[in-house]
């Protein structure tokens, strides 16, 4: 029988199913596969980024030893700071010295979870970048302390993913190298705080005059507002914005419970009082401070002064300076006007009238009597025969018979003149301030130097290098080489003596000519009077400055011996072989004159003039240290005998002008060739200063008459007047035997 076999349906349900099951499981295993792939792929990425990353970072080791650039300090006699020297204004501080409610300020406002966060908090983050959303505005940052730390000291400042990645990861390493607090005291000395302040202590001399240490907790919070964005929150430009922002720390700190929302209320209320920001410009500089940071910069290099903290102290006298300033400034100014009044320095087109007196209102903001300030002649009152002036913050009257000095242009001015004036005293004493009365000034074109020094130790207590420090740095009474002319003279006399000639040896003052080669031909020497006396003892050719007879002094001892002589009492300056040297033909430097005129006055002993006592480094330890040395050069009885001969150059000869300073003193004047340079070296049996003048510009003659009698005497009279009033009176000492 035939059957057929049971058709076998691989269609029926079940089977159907079995398909699609096996090319999904088949398409999730191929899923996880890839996954896993690109899993591995990207840790074994990460990890490699990570390694390349982890070679190129700089050791956190460094940290240990922070070292920040700080602020090196230049310091007067009397302690007084007188100069900073710095890349980043920054004065150190350790943890302990700073006030609790400063720290927990910062904490507060840049970093709440600090003390828990490993030096990366993914929470503060979030949480930073919530705040600024609701905002509209970034209050809070996501960088942590730590990571702001590695930032400044151990990565290069461009915003980049890597660099980020790198911050990070060197936050983290220095979390685990550091302490907390070790943490805290390199941010809270490294943060900019603006104004040029870097640190905590910078910033509280900036902005508030006082030391860290010192401040409340309102201080402190306005500080602590400062990282975020240091010029937007200044408190001395956007004042608003920096107490929004102080508000925004204390209410942070009342969040985390380091003060009260009383206390938080107190700051907020309490009246802060700012100061100006302490920055050393040239105003504030003078010739004594360059001087001395030169001579720093040339010891120890220009890094460490910049950057290492070095303390200076010097032997500046600030009265003296100040006094000094102010003598040579007078000297110039009477010396400028009795050669005539250059008229005024511009013109003004009255349609811009408006604008000169916003510009003189800057310039003359802060006005006091015997200042000198700039003008805009606005017209002339003929009821009161006087000039109407403009000073930008205050009008001023200019009588013409405070201007008679000028003659006949000083009676020429035009509406839109701009001068120069003297203010005399508020004609009446009102708000706004005003009318000042003045007189008429105007700039000296000449230039002029002084020296002092205290020669019984060789501290130079002041010196001033021209007339404005902030118009030319050039230090006329150090770099300038200039002719002395007889205020050489003592050193062919002193030098006479040595060879055997007395005060009372008799030398002749007549004509006679030279045919020295070296001099272009035939010279014949002249006396600034065109006169011969004869006959002359030795102590009057001096005392009276005569030339022929200097001359003939210095060809009868011999040239070299002179030039010898002089630079072995501290001229170091070449000085020509010729017997024009007699004259003081060749150029000496007013520093080289002081230390060779100390030897006089120290009885023959040469002391180097200094100008620094001692320098300190960071932590205090003594780097150098001043110590005198003296070398004797001249017999004792020669320099007596030297300074008696120049006491009698200011009793009787041509320094009588100082005779008014009514107490023991001895000097020299000089005057060069065709009068181009003008000096006056004198000391008292304390105090030795020396003054030169004349022009930069080595052909401009001072004019007729302008000696260093009449032009330098002067100046240094108005000093040694003020400085040594109400000292005692002391007399030159006499030497034993």
């Amino acid at each position: 029988m035939m059957y057929r076999k049971p058709h076998k349906d691989y269609s029926t349900p079940r089977q159907k199913r079995k398909a699609p099951i096996s090319w999904l499981r088949g398409l999730f295993l191929g899923a996880l596969g890839v996954g896993l792939c690109v899993v591995v792929f990207g840790i074994l990425a990460a990890l490699g980024f990570y390694l390349q990353l982890e070679r190129s970072l700089p050791s956190v080791k460094s940290l240990k030893e922070y070292r920040p650039a700080i602020v090196s300090s230049m310091y007067a006699a009397d302690g007084s700071l007188i100069g900073e020297f710095y890349n980043e204004r920054r004065s150190l501080v350790p943890l302990e010295a700073m006030p609790a409610h400063l720290i927990e300020a910062f904490i507060a406002a840049e970093d709440t979870r600090f003390f828990e966060h490993p030096g990366l908090d993914a929470i503060g983050i979030a949480r930073a970048m919530l705040k600024n959303v609701r905002a509209g505005e970034i209050v809070q940052g996501g960088s942590t302390i730590t990571q702001q730390v590695a930032k400044a000291l151990l990565l290069t400042p461009e915003r980049t993913w890597t660099r980020k990645f790198k911050e990070g990861i060197l936050a983290y390493r220095i979390d685990h190298y550091l302490t907390k607090d070790e943490t805290l005291h390199i941010y809270l000395n490294q943060v900019y705080l603006g104004e040029g302040a870097y640190g905590v202590e910078a910033a509280a001399q900036t902005y508030f005059g006082k030391h860290v240490r010192d401040l409340s907790l309102a201080e402190s919070a306005l500080l602590a507002g400062l990282p975020q964005a240091p010029s937007r929150y200044s408190p001395l430009r956007h004042y608003n914005q920096a107490r929004e922002r102080q508000q925004y720390v204390l209410q942070q700190m009342v969040t985390q419970q380091y003060i009260t929302a009383q206390e938080s209320q107190e700051a907020l209320n309490e009246r802060i009082s700012f100061s100006n920001p302490k920055r050393w410009t040239l105003k504030q500089m003078n010739y004594f401070i360059e001087q001395a940071r030169r001579e720093v910069e040339a010891r120890y290099g220009h890094e460490a002064l910049y950057t290492q903290g070095l303390q200076i102290y010097t032997t500046l006298d600030p009265r003296a300076q100040e006094l000094a300033e102010k003598a040579l400034d007078r000297g110039l100014r009477e010396l400028d006007k009795r050669h005539g009044y250059r008229g005024a320095h511009q013109s003004i087109a009255q349609s811009k009238w408006r604008d000169f007196a916003k510009n003189l209102a800057q310039h003359n903001r802060n006005l006091a009597e015997g200042n000198v300030a700039e003008a805009l002649i606005t017209g002339f009152d003929s009821k009161s025969k006087s000039f109407q002036l403009d000073l930008g913050t205050a009008k001023a009257q200019l009588p013409v018979s405070a201007a008679s000095w000028a003659g006949g242009r000083g009676t020429a001015f035009r509406p839109g003149d701009a001068i120069m004036v003297r203010l005399v005293k508020l004609a009446e004493k009102q708000k706004p301030p005003g009318p000042w009365l003045v007189s008429l000034e105007q700039e000296p074109e000449v230039q002029g130097a002084l020296l002092t020094i205290n020669h019984r130790t060789g501290a130079v207590l002041c010196m001033v290098g021209g007339r404005s420090f902030e118009e030319s740095q050039f230090n006329r009474a150090v770099q300038a080489i200039r002719q002395p002319g007889s205020s050489f003279k003592p050193f062919v006399y002193s030098a006479a003596l040595d060879r055997g000639y007395t005060p009372a040896s008799v030398l002749e003052d007549s004509p006679i000519s030279f045919g020295d080669h070296s001099l272009q031909g035939r010279w014949t020497p002249a006396n600034y009077d065109n006169r011969f006396w004869g006959p002359i003892l030795l102590r009057s050719a001096l005392v009276h400055s005569r030339n022929v007879v200097t001359v003939r002094l210095l060809q009868a001892i011999g040239v070299n011996y002179v030039r010898d002589y002089a630079r072995n009492m501290g001229i170091s300056s070449a000085l020509t072989p010729t017997l024009s040297l007699a004259l003081g033909a060749s150029g000496v430097t007013m520093w080289d004159m002081v230390t060779a005129y100390s030897v006089f006055a120290e009885q023959g002993e040469r002391i180097e003039p200094y100008m620094i006592e001692k320098i300190l480094d960071r932590n205090g330890q003594i780097l150098e240290e001043h110590r005198m040395r003296r070398a004797g050069v001249l017999s004792p009885e020669t320099a007596f005998i030297m300074t008696n001969i120049m006491q009698g150059v200011i009793e009787e000869g041509t320094g009588r002008r100082a005779r008014k300073l009514g107490r023991p003193a001895a000097g020299k004047t000089g005057t060069s060739n065709d009068i181009k340079d003008a000096w006056f070296m004198g000391y008292t049996p304390s105090v030795l200063t020396g003054v030169w003048v004349g022009y930069d510009d080595v052909d401009i003659s001072l004019g007729k008459g302008e000696t260093g009698g009449h032009a330098a005497c002067p100046i240094w009279l108005y000093f040694m007047e003020d400085y040594l009033r109400d000292t005692p009176v002391e007399q030159f000492e006499v030497p034993s035997g």
